[in-house]
């Protein structure tokens, strides 16, 4: 009973943790190239492999998880599960430790962990699956290679077909957030986000955060770490003569308050030459914007399309939003975060229409072209 429900505990976690990935198979392969950069594991070569990395680790972790779930080759299963735990284990710590990659995508946007909270979910995770490993180990045993069961024969058959239909239904899902949209939005830009409204709640309740300085005193070699408050108080530490000095470079912006969090903070757009646009495009009563993330990929000839169509629409404000200030031709260019541009769009280009700040439509460009 109590292995049982173990068992099934794990194989939804795995499924879930699947299948929310799944649905947006582009949102994680970002999240891999995140893994790759210079500043964690520094292998560029990979990021052009992101996304056929990303299917072939949600493939994995679905038929592992629905393996489980059915009892379908349990001893290869768990084994395999206790690896992936563990390679999944490796990245959660070095994340955590280093901060360097702050949410590991584990959910994709439908839950968000912090990386020792990832980190910890992973070693549950690995516990429970070495439990259930030790439970079923007299099943493991019981296997007999020579003999033959009409009925395990039948039964096996039925599992296979049960995981040749889910496969089936998890690559229809994967393919229609590839080609697409995700058929289950999870990100803060969602249909129907007013982002006027996000706006005014972040406003309205903001993070705040507190500078910690590094101090070195030069008479002592004595080393310290003080909030900007008591700095300020202590004339000490910064009166003409003092020997307490600003290691630059080591300074720390520390959040204190936990204020209102949604990606929408993000959402900032200014033109080439610094001016911020924000606040005119979710106050227009429509307002079409089209995005690039990498500009330098995309055909001439289709952004010629787009921009072409875009400004037959009757919008009140048209931009294009790149990472680059001319990237567009024909409409004007506004710029914006990279990785930001990322969370909205999900291919390149993209088209999100808004009314009053709220969100009404989002395509990828060659839909928004048919």
């Amino acid at each position: 009973m109590i292995k049982g429900l173990l068992r099934f505990l794990i194989a939804i976690i795995f499924i879930l943790s699947g299948f929310v990935k799944a649905v947006d198979l582009v949102g994680f392969s970002f999240k891999m190239e995140e893994y790759f950069a210079p500043n964690v594991f520094d292998m560029p070569f990979f990021e052009k492999f992101a996304l056929p990395l990303s299917v072939f680790v949600v493939v994995l972790e679905l038929l592992l998880g629905f393996m489980l779930l059915i009892k379908l080759k349990l001893k290869f299963t768990l084994s395999a599960l206790i690896a992936l735990c563990i390679f999944f284990g490796f990245l959660t710590f070095y994340s955590a430790y280093f901060n360097v990659v702050t949410d590991c995508g584990c959910f994709g946007d439908a839950i968000k962990f912090t990386p020792w909270q990832s980190f910890i979910k992973d070693i549950v995770l690995l516990v429970g699956l070495i439990v259930v490993f030790i439970l079923y180990r007299k099943d493991f045993k019981k296997k007999d290679a020579y003999s033959y069961s009409s009925k395990k024969e039948t039964g096996n058959k039925f599992k296979y077909i049960l995981l040749a239909i889910f496969s089936i239904g998890m690559i229809l899902v994967g393919a229609h957030g590839i080609v697409h949209e995700p058929l289950i939005d999870f990100r803060d830009y969602k249909i129907g986000t007013d982002l006027k409204a996000e706006k005014a709640k972040i406003n309205k309740n903001p993070s705040e955060y507190k500078t910690f300085y590094s101090l070195k005193n030069s008479k002592t070699g004595e080393v310290l770490k003080i909030n900007q408050d008591d700095y300020i108080k202590e004339t000490k530490y910064w009166a003409e003569g003092s020997p307490w000095k600003i290691e630059e470079g080591k300074n720390e912006s520390v959040l204190i308050k936990e204020g209102y969090k949604s990606e929408i903070a993000k959402f900032k757009i200014e033109d080439p030459t610094g001016l911020e646009v924000t606040e005119e495009i979710i106050t227009a009563p429509k307002a079409i914007l089209v995005f690039s993330y990498q500009p330098k990929e995309v055909s001439p000839e289709l952004m010629k399309q787009l921009e072409a169509k875009v400004k037959t629409q009757g919008a009140n404000v048209i931009y294009g939003v790149s990472t680059l200030p001319n990237t567009f031709k024909t409409i004007k260019n506004t710029m914006m975060d990279g990785t930001a541009i990322k969370t909205i769009a999900r291919s390149n280009p993209f088209v999100l229409i808004l009314q009053n700040g709220k969100i009404v439509d989002k395509q990828p460009a060659k839909d928004y072209l048919k």
